[in-house]
């Protein structure tokens, strides 16, 4: 439901700005605070993300870039996480327009973060260090729930941290730190729209501060309200959202195999892809009437094939490859129709509250609640790519059509729909509320004759989740309802006398006629797919740090803890999905059917969701230290980094983590050397230990002959952690005196992970089996009279990401009288390589580098140049991604082709282009209490570059590439 007034009294509230496309601070000591070196009191510690050791001048070997409120305030945008995912090493985050096509995924509407393109999973999310509840069953965070008016910076820690904070950091660390000293009151109003007049969206952020008790209590709060309409789908047909013309059904049109002998290439990038398999309102696919389309009020008529195709009785359309034409009757494509940006509302409540027993002692608590509520439709419609057969005696098929099936001999016809005489869309709502408290304590104490300080905290929160699906059918009540007869006084009725006794309601889907509503409420019953799931983090952690002694060239720095974890689950679905069971009992709601599947579920066209509940705990200690190892004038000064954990999981064992880095700040002017290498893990999570059982039945080829198996879908307990280890290496110029105001710094990064947790097909795990692999030959048996293969994950496969991050800042003012700074900004990531090997028989390691269909290109840069004053400033920014392939594994060629393989297919073209935004935003300080900007994002309103796929689809990649086009935004700041 749209609230179009909100949109509009912020829109008149608010006014011009700056925005800045979330250019970091970049690590090079472009200012104190970039090293964790901010001023602070004893009870407000350094912060120094990415390691343990809080000591003053202590200088990490892992490379962070941070941002601070200024740049996030530049950002301008209505989700914090839309300004962080910019960033060059955050590749493959999902956010409002990713997964946009997705029933079942779990992960839509979720604003998350991915580090590398290693997938949010592998990615640590923390808040002021601590630890967050996971948004769904693999834990992921989600970062729009986060007091974001409160957060003063954000630290990414692009190296491997698992030996300072544990589990999931193979990737990386962002650390979100809150505000927690804020007086006074703050707020921000903004509203924007895209250059389509559509994603409308409104902002309204209010944060209050207080300090009690001669300034020993302090209370903070702030509330949060967004919304953002997103892009409706436009349903069927060749059309884009609200004009944008750049949608043109792209798809790869394929080749079978065998006939790659003939020198032509086996795959091509087609527009205006055409499904043969389906109209929109109805398609004969195969026999002597293939190629008869159903139009207005069902009068058929002569389907319009592209490549000038003609139907050949067989189901196959000359001029064509299956499953595509190209060009002719488009008006029953879905993959426009596909919501472009999801339409979310969010809600953020936060609060902070401490108090100093003494000035060497201080409890707090924190609290927040957040709600995301979205909407979308991943597809128009419930296409029927040529699987119905149609009788021709049912009542609704045109007696010209029963004529022709008499005169040729056939009783029935293959049949594919659209079906978009359908009146509304499928739309998926998930809504994710969490709730989070966490209590603590820090402060100092004196021991071993040196002032020691400490960090204690307890946390418990709580995500729920309801998914629900409305609009959606159930394939066997739809099966019943479109096979009709003629009943008693000439009336139609469903042919199946049980579907009748259970109220089935018949329907016309030959042609553009009016749904019977009787009918459609039948197929698609008021409650649709629904999931509940609860999700419960409880953490128990404490760290000391001190200096206990020193050495020739300075004091050693320390710093231990322990923490304990709980994550735990239970999920559910309603019983037409699931299965009947006792937790997913038929209801008034879900009544009891007899043309449904109650053992197994999967009754609906999409969205079969499925019980499930586990539970695990982690027990860890660590200890880092910093030892200072020279200091001199002529050679500079170096230090030594060491850190290790052991964490033991009750599913898994014990692992160990471990971190080893240095830097040499040398002796020549700002010339700063880094190196860190360190092991990593990434424990298996809920989803992956404990997933949903379910069994089918399904086909496997073993010994040279077709088996039947029950296929047994399981979680797997006995999976190990994912291990990595990730090394870096940098130099870095910090403002030499020959060139001050400039920092740069060049890292390179080399992160190998083995063990990655994988799921395969039955398939592919008795191959595997046959090759050897005992522990999987454990989860199968086929030679008994029950035969079954348990589809579990394992940890079989590897990756290895390779490449460089570089950073440079330049600031200088203007001079000769005129006002103002000039600061120059660059970040860019070079991916020299990512290579996966999936462990599966008869695949060859992929490489994943500047393959733009996927998230890691081979280069993806920010720039900015920024002019500030005392009362205003203005920005201009680019984001560059560089052009990629669709593949590394394609063999591009025109002519005289190699014969395709399946690990080599051939293509005509392996060239996809990269892209170059251009954002622009400033602001105007009216008064010392009032702040006024705007932000305009994609400028040039440059198109998607096309994504195609094997199949239909919007044909996009929204993990790289801009969606919505030119986005303009105004706002006000005040503060008092």
């Amino acid at each position: 439901m749209h609230r179009p007034t909100l949109i509009h009294r912020a829109a008149l509230a608010a006014c011009a700005s700056l925005a800045f496309s979330a250019q970091a601070q970049t690590t090079p000591e472009a200012s104190p605070a970039a090293e964790g070196q901010e001023a602070s009191n004893l009870l407000s510690p350094v912060v120094v993300t990415g390691s343990r050791i809080n000591a003053r001048g202590f200088t990490q070997p892992t490379p962070t870039t941070r941002l601070d409120a200024v740049d996030m305030e530049k950002a301008a945008k209505p989700n914090l996480f839309n300004a962080l995912a910019e960033l060059p090493a955050l590749q493959g985050s999902t956010g409002r327009t990713t997964s946009t096509n997705s029933t079942s995924s779990g992960i839509q509407g979720l604003s998350s973060l991915s580090l590398r393109g290693l997938t949010p999973i592998r990615t640590l999310t923390l808040i002021d260090g601590q630890r967050v509840i996971g948004a769904n069953v693999t834990g992921v965070t989600d970062v729009s729930q986060f007091p974001q008016l409160l957060i003063k910076q954000v630290d990414v820690v692009t190296g491997g941290a698992s030996a300072s904070y544990g589990s999931d950091a193979v990737g990386g660390v962002v650390n979100f730190v809150t505000d927690k000293r804020f007086t006074g009151f703050k707020a921000n109003v903004e509203a924007g729209q895209t250059n389509y007049h559509d994603d409308k969206n409104a902002t309204l952020q209010a944060a209050w501060g207080r300090a009690f008790l001669d300034d020993r209590a302090h209370l903070s709060a702030s509330v949060e309200y967004s919304r953002e309409d997103g892009v409706p789908s436009p349903r069927f047909g060749g059309a884009g959202a609200n004009g944008r013309t750049w949608f043109k059904n792209p798809a790869f049109q394929v080749r079978p195999i065998g006939q790659t002998t003939d020198g032509k290439p086996q795959y091509t990038f087609i527009e205006n892809a055409q499904q043969f398999q389906y109209a929109k309102y109805g398609l004969i696919t195969n026999g002597p009437l293939q190629g008869t389309a159903f139009g207005k009020d069902g009068v058929p008529f002569k389907f319009n094939y592209g490549s000038n195709g003609v139907p050949t009785g067989t189901g196959a359309v000359t001029g064509c490859v299956t499953p595509f034409c190209v060009g002719g009757d488009l008006s029953g494509t879905v993959g426009g129709g596909t919501t472009l940006g999801m339409d979310m509302t969010r809600q953020v409540v936060y609060t902070r509250g401490s108090f100093e027993l003494n000035p060497d002692h201080e409890l707090f608590f924190t609290f927040n609640y957040g709600k995301v509520d979205s909407r979308f439709t991943p597809n128009p419609g419930a296409a029927k790519n040529a699987n119905l057969t149609i009788q021709c005696d049912n009542p609704f098929v045109p007696a010209s059509i029963q004529a022709a099936c008499a005169s040729n001999g056939i009783t029935s016809f293959q049949f594919g729909t659209a079906n978009a005489e359908f009146p509304k869309d499928i739309e998926v709502n998930p809504v994710r509320t969490q709730a989070r408290l966490v209590l603590g304590a820090n402060g100092r104490f004196d021991a071993l004759g040196t002032p020691w300080t400490y960090d204690a905290y307890a946390q418990h929160g709580q995500n729920t989740i309801d998914i629900r699906v409305a609009n959606m059918s159930l394939n066997n009540r739809y099966n019943a309802a479109i096979d009709a007869i003629r009943g008693p006084n000439n009336t139609i009725i469903c042919r199946n006398p049980v579907a009748v006794a259970a109220g089935c309601k018949p329907l016309n889907v030959l042609g553009d006629v009016t749904a019977d509503p009787a009918a459609m409420a039948y197929i698609e019953p008021a409650n649709g797919p629904h999931q509940h799931s609860r999700q419960r983090q409880t953490v128990a952690s404490f760290a000391v740090n001190g200096e206990p002694f020193s050495l020739w060239a300075g004091p050693v720095a320390v710093a231990f803890g322990a923490e304990a974890r709980k994550e735990q689950y239970y999920v559910t679905g309603d019983p037409y999905g699931n299965g009947v069971s006792a937790t997913s009992p038929n209801t008034p709601e879900y009544p009891a059917d007899p043309l449904l599947n109650t053992a197994i579920g999967n009754n609906w066209y999409a969205g079969n969701y499925h019980n499930a509940e586990g539970s695990y705990t982690v027990k860890e200690g660590f200890i880092e230290l910093n030892l200072p190892l020279f200091k001199s004038a002529s050679l500079g000064e170096a230090n030594f980094n060491i850190a290790g954990r052991h964490t033991r999981y009750s599913t898994s064992g014990g692992v160990n983590t471990w971190k080893a880095g240095t830097t040499w700040k040398t002796g020549i002017d700002g010339l700063r050397l880094r190196a860190v290498t360190s092991q990593d893990v990434r424990a298996p999570n809920l989803s992956e230990l404990f997933a949903a059982p379910l069994v089918v039945n399904n086909t496997v080829n073993y010994n040279g002959g077709t088996v039947t198996i029950q296929q047994r879908t399981i979680g797997n307990t006995n999976l190990r952690p994912e291990i990595g280890r990730n090394t870096t290496f940098g130099i870095v110029l910090a403002q030499p005196k020959w060139a001050p105001g400039f920092s740069a710094s060049i890292d390179y990064f080399d992160i190998k992970v083995n063990d990655v947790i994988s799921s395969l097909t039955a398939q592919q795990e008795v191959d595997l089996c046959v090759a050897g692999n005992q522990e999987i030959c454990a989860a199968m048996d086929l030679t008994s009279a029950t035969k079954f293969v348990t589809l579990q994950a394992f940890n079989l496969a590897s990756m290895r990401n390779k490449g460089f991050d570089l950073e440079g800042v330049y600031r200088f003012d203007l001079g000769m009288g005129l006002p103002g700074r000039i600061t120059l900004r660059a970040l860019a990531t070079n991916t020299r390589s990512f290579v996966t090997n999936s462990g599966v028989v008869g695949t060859i390691p992929s490489e994943a580098a500047g393959v733009n269909l996927g998230n890691t290109p081979k280069w993806k840069g920010q720039f900015s140049q920024a002019w500030d004053s005392d009362t205003a400033n203005f920005t201009v920014s680019q984001r560059w991604i560089s052009k990629g392939v669709y593949s590394n594994e394609y063999i591009e060629c025109q002519a005289s082709c190699p014969v395709s393989t399946v690990v080599h297919p051939t293509i005509l073209n392996n060239q996809m282009k990269g892209a170059f935004y251009w954002d622009i935003g400033g602001s105007y300080n009216v008064s010392k209490n009032l702040t006024l900007f705007f932000k305009v994002d994609n400028l040039t309103d440059v198109d998607p570059v096309a994504a195609p796929q094997t199949g239909t689809g919007y044909g996009i990649n929204p993990f790289l590439y801009d969606v919505l086009g030119r986005q303009y935004r105004v706002g006000a700041r005040m503060a008092f």
